[in-house]
């Protein structure tokens, strides 16, 4: 069965390698509703901060705590420590990640946190291309 969420997080992960960026895509859920997408845009922006997940929160906007509890991450590669720390910092209970083998990141950290971590293995997203291993993150 195909996950919508992690389809659209995939399709996120697409758009940044349109744009000559690098293929991570994610999206924040909330109550079943989308309320934020984004990609990296590192190399589009020229940011050293700017990964998928942080663009997806930036993108939501302000929520209300409440909200944060109540969400999930989408992801199309596993959360480096910055994004791990975003995600415990707003207490977003749930990570769902595209895959896990080309960067792991701080799953075991997130899990130690008592975030619920599941990571999908039967379709990975757009990989991330040769030499733009974690450091291209």
């Amino acid at each position: 069965m195909t996950d919508p969420f992690l389809e659209a997080a995939i399709a996120e992960a697409e758009q940044g390698l349109v744009e000559g960026g690098i293929p991570i895509g994610s999206v924040l859920v909330v109550d079943d509703q989308i309320v934020g997408r984004g990609h990296n845009r590192r190399i589009q922006k020229g940011s050293p901060t700017l990964h998928g997940e942080m663009d997806a929160l930036e993108n939501a906007g302000r929520l209300p705590a409440s909200a944060y509890r109540r969400a999930a991450i989408y992801t199309t590669l596993s959360p480096c420590d910055m994004c791990t720390g975003a995600i415990l910092l707003y207490g977003i209970p749930r990570v769902v990640i595209g895959e896990n083998r080309t960067f792991l990141g701080a799953e075991d950290l997130l899990r130690s946190r008592g975030v619920e971590v599941i990571v999908h293995g039967s379709r990975g997203p757009a990989p991330v291309p040769r030499g733009r291993g974690h450091r291209g993150r």
